[in-house]
């Protein structure tokens, strides 16, 4: 699977997730310490609205603060699926994935930009998915393709304080459940009753 592939179908179960919601399930618990549901899905979704314009080649400055606060308003769930849609137009427009992008981390290319988005669907979607009860299996391919790129990022994220230490697992836990852990979740969390 290539790249473009699994992050559209990371964005895909991300939404599927966030469509299934319940309406008293938005101040639920979630694996982020600090974030609820909501605080959880909001911060995917500015992510997606900025992907839309760093990806065409904006600076951050030039964007501002357009997307701070509240990025959900009263219908969560559209708001997600346009900001999604959105961030795979821009992401698979003719000529983006050979871009470089302004991040503030500085240049970047479009590909190293577009796997960064592409686990922060996977796993916050993973994190949505246990918190509201949802099918916590992600696409195994799409996990493949994070797992392959992740590995020769682990060390940065983690001397950065991006990621938590990684959770320790059993020889035969899978795939998902290494990225996971490698993220600093416990394949295991459930909200406490």
């Amino acid at each position: 699977m290539d790249l473009l592939e699994a992050y559209r179908r990371s964005l895909a179960e991300f939404v599927d997730r966030v469509d299934q919601v319940g309406p008293s399930q938005w101040s639920d618990p979630t694996p982020c310490a600090d974030w609820d549901v909501r605080t959880l899905v909001n911060h995917v979704v500015s992510e997606d609205r900025w992907s839309v314009p760093l990806l065409a080649g904006r600076t951050i400055d030039e964007v501002g603060d357009r997307f701070d606060g509240d990025q959900l308003g009263a219908d969560p769930a559209t708001s997600a699926r346009e900001a999604t849609a959105q961030a795979e137009i821009a992401a698979t427009h003719p000529g983006t994935i050979d871009r470089t992008v302004h991040l503030s981390s500085g240049a970047t290319p479009a590909t190293e930009y577009i796997q960064q988005l592409l686990a922060e669907h996977l796993v916050h979607g993973w994190d949505l998915a246990v918190a509201i009860g949802a099918e916590p299996r992600l696409e195994p391919d799409a996990v493949r393709v994070c797992a392959r790129w992740f590995a020769g990022q682990v060390d940065t994220y983690r001397s950065n304080n991006l990621v938590h230490d990684a959770v320790r697992l059993s020889a035969d836990a899978d795939e998902q459940d290494r990225l996971l852990a490698a993220f600093g979740r416990d394949p295991d969390w459930a909200p406490a009753d």
